[in-house]
């Protein structure tokens, strides 16, 4: 999937990878889209509560071993 942005949240743990991702969007324009790699478990239900909460869209989310993947659309 394209993404404008990346954040490479490996081994922060929660609230950090959302903290960090707000930024990142908050640097994007509408309709741009930030890739977020995680290696928090918490993530996973943390970034779709963020997604529904912030109205950004949580386009893709998936596991690669011990990493999570996130594509979130800017709203």
């Amino acid at each position: 999937m394209n993404f404008d942005k990346e954040l490479d949240a490996r081994g922060l743990n929660c609230p950090l990878p959302i903290l960090r991702a707000k930024k990142s969007l908050a640097e994007l324009t509408s309709g741009q889209v930030l890739r977020v790699v995680s290696t928090d478990p918490g993530s996973v239900k943390d970034f779709a509560a963020f997604a529904k909460q912030t109205g950004n869209e949580l386009l893709a989310s998936g596991e690669q071993g011990k990493e999570f993947e996130f594509f979130i659309k800017r709203k």
